[in-house]
């Protein structure tokens, strides 16, 4: 017998095909070091903001309230804002609002933390049904929450610190020995785990001890609306680009992790080849579009790639460009012939679904979760490792094959959608939630367990 959807308990429901679910009502969502209301690109803002943005908005339009709580860095700050209806961000004061990088925030978790439960503490309890804590830094303040409230925790660590000092950019800075230690205490705490891919969960698994049966795998997605194939003549227009320009494109933060290098090193490649045939046609129409601003180890050289742009003498084709949001994002996507994304590590590489679904393919660095969020041959190139000549080679056959790889970069993008994730995150904080009241010694409707597993997306 199927019944309607309806709450027969506080956070149960049985859903469209007869099944019982607990739903939760609402969720403490934790992003101490980055708000969700900055724009991704700079700083620390990046594709974790997008993350938590789509997921709240899609929670919300089930019906489920959203609480984001992050770091105040600003005086000008509402203590409160309404991202959009059912989702409130809450900014807390922790230390002073400027000049506090990532390393300089743990001494101000107590501060965070208390502000926290300060604002549980106002309403009546049982105020939250879950707490999803975003990087290590949350989930050690969501590791409290959960104590004291007595609801489960629902971790997603974003990138690791053993898997980012394994493979350091050159000059990039190793996390300190505090994050190492850190993680390895929430993932120990923590009631379910959410890994972008198979491959992040087996490290959190093999490299932090993580209980594989307390491990999900949920994809990210991408927003099928806003990010559509489009005129790519329009987009050039826009972005005063000529029409026949051969354009190569970044974007993202600007700093080692990300590589933004190995796409100029591999443009220079590019075109001193062409030079040494005899082809005085490519420098003419090649533009290299940067787009994004310095962060992280980025900031302490903010002119560093217009540096390496000099030294290489590719100055004239580069074009920086300032973190882009919205329609202007669009037109980057829809202008470039590839989309290159670099990194020397990626959890998973929301560029790279955003590029694709906007019809232009992608040559990615073969690492973390960029194997399946590009596909291989059919959406994009993978290429294992940061050389110029292999860049150079891969750059070059992704612009020739640029129709056929765009159409499969299409069909490739629409296996993610957030409304999937959304729903994958709720199935988990479901069977989290069963489960930790199951501990407690207390009764509660079965559950249907979430489909997070490995063939989530098709391949």
């Amino acid at each position: 017998m199927k019944y309607p959807s309806r709450v027969l308990d506080r956070g149960v429901r049985v859903n469209g095909n007869g099944a019982l679910r607990s739903i939760p009502g609402r969720v403490c969502v934790l992003s101490v070091h980055t708000s969700p209301l900055e724009q991704p690109g700079t700083g620390d803002a990046g594709g974790m903001n997008v993350y938590i943005v789509q997921t709240a908005r899609r929670m919300a339009q089930r019906g489920v309230e959203v609480e984001i709580f992050t770091r105040a860095t600003s005086s000008e700050l509402p203590p409160v804002a309404e991202l959009e209806p059912g989702v409130l961000v809450r900014h807390v004061a922790a230390g002073p609002f400027e000049g506090l990088g990532k390393n300089d925030l743990p001494s101000q978790l107590c501060a965070f933390t208390a502000g926290v439960l300060r604002t549980e503490a106002r309403h009546e309890p049982g105020y939250y049904d879950v707490v999803h804590s975003h990087y290590w830094l949350s989930g050690q303040v969501g590791w409290l929450a959960r104590d004291r409230w007595g609801v489960p925790l629902v971790h997603s660590a974003h990138t690791l610190a053993r898997v980012k000092n394994s493979a350091l950019a050159a000059g990039d800075t190793p996390e300190p020995m505090v994050r190492v230690i850190g993680e390895d205490q929430v993932v120990a705490e923590a009631d379910r785990l959410i890994a972008n891919t198979d491959e992040e969960a087996r490290q959190l698994v093999e490299l932090c001890s993580a209980d594989p049966r307390r491990t999900a795998t949920i994809p990210p997605g991408v927003d099928l609306e806003r990010f559509v194939p489009g005129d790519r003549a329009a987009a050039r227009r826009a972005l005063g680009l000529p029409p026949d320009a051969v354009v190569l494109a970044f974007v993202g933060r600007i700093q080692p992790l990300k590589a933004p290098d190995v796409l100029l090193r591999a443009a220079a490649e590019m075109l001193d080849r062409a030079a040494a045939n005899g082809d005085g046609t490519l420098r003419s129409r090649l533009v290299v579009l940067v787009a994004g601003g310095p962060s992280g180890s980025g900031l302490a050289e903010p002119t560093a790639l217009q540096e390496i742009a000099a030294s290489l003498g590719i100055s004239d084709v580069v074009r920086f460009l300032p973190p882009q949001g919205g329609d202007d994002l669009v037109h980057v996507y829809r202008a470039a012939d590839v989309v290159a994304v670099p990194s020397h590590n990626e959890s998973f590489g929301l560029v790279a679904l955003e590029a694709q679904a906007c019809g232009t393919p992608v040559v990615a660095a073969r690492v973390g979760g960029l194997p399946v969020a590009v596909a291989e041959s059919r959406s994009g190139l993978l290429v294992p490792g940061h050389g110029a000549p292999e860049w150079a080679d891969a750059l070059r056959s992704a612009v020739a094959r640029r129709d056929e790889l765009g159409r499969g970069a299409v069909a490739h993008a629409r296996q993610f959608s957030w409304d999937r994730t959304a729903d994958a995150l709720l199935d988990t904080y479901a069977v989290a939630a069963a489960e930790f009241v199951d501990r407690q010694g207390l009764s509660v409707p079965p559950v249907a367990q979430p489909p997070v597993a490995a063939g989530m997306i098709d391949r």
